[in-house]
Formats: C-alpha cells, structure tokens, sequence
C-alpha cells in the first residue's frame, strides 16, 4: 500500500515536472536565439551608421569594432565583399536583405543578421553580421542543465514529501490492519485508534463499532450459558433427588412423586423463559413480557420450594408479607428467579436462619432475604459476575442484578452483619396470570 501510494505521486510528480520542463526548455532554447538575432542585428545597424552616400562611388567603409565574436562586413549592390569579414560573394540571406528588408536566418553554422543600407530610398550596400551558432547553444545547454537541476531538486523534495505523505496515509490503514487480525484472533478488547484522515477515522469508527457489538452477542452468549448452568442445576438436583427417592422407597406414592416431578419440570420452563428473556435484553423485539402475579402467591411457591432444602442442612426458613403487598402485582417469574439466587446463595454461603420479608414502601414493594451470616466482600465488586463469596463461578448475585433491573427494579446489599439484600419492585398494575409458578 505505501508503495504503491509512493508510486502514483512519484507519476504525478514527475507529469506536472514533464508538462512544466518541456515547454520551459523550448521558450529557453526560442529566448537565447532570438537575443543573438537581436544582437546581431543591432551590431548591422550601428555598422551600417557608417556606410557613407558615397559607398556606391568607391568610398571606403571604416566598420565599428564589433563585440565578441561577431563578424561584420559591408557588400556592395554586386553581392561582393567590400569592407569587412565574411564570404566573398553574398550568401542568401544577405541576397534577400538587397531587397531592402532586414533578413535574419543561418549560413554556414553562423547566425545572420542583413542591414540594408539606403540613399534616397534606393539600396546602395547591405552589412552583414554573423556569430557562431555554437556559442548560442552553449548559452542554451547552460540552461538547460540549470533547468535540469532544478527539476532534480524538485524531484528529490517530491519523494520526500511523497514518502512522508505515504506513511500519513498508510500508517492508520496498517494499524487498522493490526486491530482486526487481533480481533480475528480472539482479541474482542482491541479497538483502532482515532485517525487525522477524516476518512480512515470514519473506517475506524464503523470498525470499532462492529467489535463493540460482536463482543457484546459473544458476552450475552456467554452470559446466557452460565446462566441457564446456574439456574438449571439445582432444580434439576432437587428433581433427579425426588425420583431416585421414589425408586428407592416401595412405600412411596408414585402418584406424589410424578406430580412434584411434573411441578419442577414447570418450574424448569420457566426458568428457561426468564434466562432467554435476560439473553434478549436490549432487543425489545425479541422480548416477551413476564408474567404478573400476586407477590404472596411468588413467596407461597418460594417456600414451598426452598423449605425442604433448608430443613435437610438443620436450618430455618420463614416467609412472611406485611398485608397490604400480599395482592400486591409482580413480575412473579422474574421475582422467583431472583429469589430463587438469594436463598440458593444463603444455603451456600450464609449460616443460621434465613428470611425473606416483603414490606411496602408506598407504591413500592421490598422485598428482604436475610440469613445470620456475614459478608467481609466490597460491595462495589460484589454484584460482578465472576466474583464470588466462596465456592462457586460467581454468577448468581450478577444474574439476580440483571434480572432485576430487566424487571424495572433493583437489588442492592442492604446489610453485611447479618446479611441482607434487598429487592425494590416498582408497582406493575393488575394482576394479569393468577396461575401457580
């Protein structure tokens, strides 16, 4: 590319100095010559001054000294030489000055000038000057050499603004060229640089913009995966538990077992509607909207759910809901979904008896999830996906973060001794879905 950027100034370059340097040449070669006839001709006329009315009779001519090598002679009306140098019979161009016209031309690689002289408006002599030709083309070879000087000169300035210019212009097209074979490796965070070429910045931008949004689709890709990953194992634990304890027990009520069987299975399609729901955030085209619900119908299923888990590790878990939210509306599978990460992080990583509490502040719902352990984490970092209080990939608090604002909520750390979170839930209307979860 920079070659080739080289080659076509160079070419232009060397056009305009053609286009420039031939026609200059010529006027030069015209200039020198025509300043020698001049010359010339004005050595004839000073000559010609003395040429008396007596030539024609016989009388003498004394000719001026003439300057450098010009050669001056005086021809009688017979074309023979009278005073002077020259050829002893005219040549043609002083034949043609005897008809009483100046007559510039060549002779014998000499420059000829022809003065006729008059008297009484009647020819009586013609003086001639002459001067090698060789010496004009000296003058004009000069020239030309200085000419062809400057025009290396200008050349050699040329290819080295071309080659300055060539890397402005290359120079952002090659680092454009870095970041997007960084990017085909596997380099989302590479990003081109601001260019001073309005036009290569734009490329810049569009490219740029490209990596922003392929990272983007990879990140929810990716967020997607562990998501589902995360919500789905342990529903599918507390499933495949439930079945092998009916398989293992002959007392139990087949019937019993298939319908919790049946209730988690429900439970999993929701799960995967809430995650696909939160992989198509920002693309309000692809969104459906979650079903609303009373809150004590959401806390009722909660704990339904999450009591037995509880209870199997020696703790305790209590539900309760100041009256006036028990009708109040919630997104009911987003709501579970976030409960759902809470109690999941308090079992893991909390101790003692846990909690949830739904009280209403105005026209706004809070909803506490509190256990007796105690958090020692930064709360600037601690909603980061891949940070974790301990044994874990450290996705859920993030999920549960993002499911909340996709909700129009939020979920803040309230406490840290004991440990409580918060869920604000922002009025939702009537409720739509009356159904179980």
């Amino acid at each position: 590319m920079r070659q080739r950027v080289l080659r076509v100034a160079l070419v232009a370059v060397l056009v305009a100095l053609v286009l420039l340097a031939v026609p200059l040449a010529t006027a030069m070669w015209a200039y020198f010559f025509a300043d020698e006839r001049n010359e010339l001709e004005r050595e004839a006329l000073a000559a010609a001054v003395r040429v008396g009315p007596d030539f024609a009779a016989g009388d003498p001519v004394e000719l001026p000294k003439a300057s450098g090598e010009v050669r001056l002679g005086v021809y009688d009306t017979r074309m023979r030489l009278r005073a002077g140098h020259g050829p002893a019979r005219a040549d043609t161009e002083t034949r043609r000055a005897g008809a009483g016209t100046v007559v510039r031309g060549h002779a014998d690689g000499d420059l000829v000038a022809a003065v006729p002289v008059s008297q009484n408006e009647k020819v009586i002599g013609i003086v001639r000057a002459a001067s090698p030709a060789r010496d004009v083309w000296g003058r004009v070879l000069l020239g030309w050499l200085a000419l062809g000087g400057v025009v290396l000169i200008a050349l050699t300035a040329a290819v080295l603004v071309a080659r300055r210019q060539a890397r402005a212009l290359t120079a952002p097209l090659e680092a454009l060229s870095r970041q997007a074979r960084a990017v085909t490796e596997g380099d989302l965070t590479a990003r081109a640089a601001p260019s001073p070429i309005a036009e290569i910045d734009q490329v810049a931008r569009t490219h740029n913009a490209m990596v922003e949004r392929l990272a983007q689709l990879l990140q929810r890709e990716r967020d997607f995966t562990a998501n589902a990953s995360h919500q789905l194992r342990t529903p599918l634990t507390g499933l495949q538990l439930g079945l092998e304890t009916a398989l293992t027990d002959p007392h139990a009520d087949p019937r019993a077992a298939l319908r919790e069987a049946l209730e988690s299975t429900g439970h999993l399609h929701h799960t995967i509607d809430e995650v696909l729901r939160l992989a198509g955030a920002g693309q309000p085209s692809t969104q459906t909207p979650t079903a609303v619900q009373p809150l004590s119908g959401v806390l009722g299923f909660t704990e339904q759910r999450w009591h037995g888990l509880f209870a199997d590790t020696g703790r305790r878990l209590t539900v309760a809901a100041e009256p006036e939210t028990q009708d109040a509306p919630v997104p009911g599978r987003t709501v579970g979904q976030i409960l759902d990460v809470l109690l999941d992080n308090a079992l893991r990583h909390g101790r003692g008896r846990a909690e949830v509490t739904a009280r209403s502040l105005g026209d706004t719902i809070a909803i506490d999830v509190q256990d007796e352990g105690s958090i020692r984490t930064d709360p600037a970092v601690l909603f980061d996906r891949g940070h974790t209080t301990g044994a874990g990939a450290g996705i859920g608090l993030a999920l549960a973060k993002d499911l909340a604002e996709t909700a129009g909520g939020r979920l803040a750390l309230a406490g840290t001794d004991p440990t409580t979170f918060t869920l604000l839930l922002p009025p939702c209307g009537v409720p739509e879905v009356t159904h179980s979860l």
